[in-house]
């Protein structure tokens, strides 16, 4: 197996690890103060990678708006994970944030003039009907979560959108280091009205959940140069594996039948439509815990 398909697993297996501690830490807390701590904390493993970039350069950006843009869909896909996370099943946020590459397509048509052929356009609809057989509204109620994931779905469709535009000409530390400084104040700002101080065993799992999230994507970044990303890129479909085995040993959430034919539905489609696309694969943030951006 390629070393870097090995990184991508144990990457997204960080990923995963973290998620489960956003879920375990529950609803008590605001998802702004969770957001807050979380993505303070996932900014040291980038820190000690820094390359050769110096912060006082941040603020010189070829695209200004689009970058302040970036940070506000960031930003809000971040809290509408964190929300879903903690309200809904482990495996219907996966499930759910795998439409993000329908969103993206179809915002790549809108603004990027992409063109998309009608079979990735098919087995992006078969996603979505695996996403309609999880989740089935009409048959099941529909929770807030899940209509909240959905939005965090199409911001982050947005993020990936702007941030495929502006990525090849501005510095990995203004795309970093914006992001962060956006983060902790409006986050910061947000959590006052309902702030909570976190108990020494909070502060350790927010530790664990930001250094998860900066190490894995900072894993997913040497997996892809080392193996070309059309290898690396259907790992990320193995956190399905983990939100049903961590949904069942950890929180008591056991998906039906019917689930699981939709998580397959998901899994398989996101699996033809990555393999079957000629074009290079650009490696992209996440969409659930790093949200930074690399």
């Amino acid at each position: 197996m390629p070393v870097g398909v090995i990184l991508a697993f144990v990457a997204y297996a960080s990923f995963s690890i973290s998620d489960a501690l956003i879920k375990a830490t529950g609803p008590t807390m605001s998802v702004f103060e969770i957001a807050f701590f979380t993505t303070t904390f996932s900014i040291i493993p980038v820190m000690l990678t820094k390359r050769g970039e110096r912060f006082r350069d941040m603020y010189k950006l070829h695209h200004p708006w689009l970058v302040h843009l970036r940070c506000a869909t960031s930003i809000t896909g971040t809290a509408c994970v964190m929300y879903a996370f903690t309200h809904i099943a482990f495996a219907d946020v996966y499930a759910i944030g795998f439409t993000t590459p329908i969103f993206v397509t179809l915002l790549s048509v809108l603004f990027l003039k992409e063109h998309v052929t009608p079979q990735r356009w098919l087995l992006l609809a078969l996603c979505f009907l695996g996403v309609v057989l999880v989740i089935r509204p009409g048959m099941r109620e529909i929770e807030t979560g899940h209509l909240i994931m959905m939005i965090g779905a199409t911001t982050g469709a947005v993020t990936t959108i702007v941030l495929r535009h502006v990525a090849p000409k501005e510095r990995r530390v203004s795309l970093v280091g914006i992001q962060v400084i956006y983060s902790a104040i409006i986050n910061g700002l947000l959590m006052l009205p309902v702030f909570v101080m976190p108990t020494l065993e909070q502060f350790a799992v927010f530790l664990a959940i930001g250094l998860l999230g900066g190490l894995g994507g900072l894993l997913l970044i040497a997996a892809t140069k080392r193996t070309p990303a059309n290898l690396v890129a259907p790992v990320q479909y193995s956190q399905l594996i983990w939100a049903i085995l961590f949904g069942a040993l950890l929180f008591g959430e056991y998906p039906d039948w019917i689930s699981i034919v939709g998580m397959l539905i998901v899994v398989i489609s996101g699996l033809l439509n990555v393999l079957s696309d000629r074009k290079p694969i650009r490696w992209k943030p996440r969409l659930f815990f790093f949200r930074i951006g690399l």
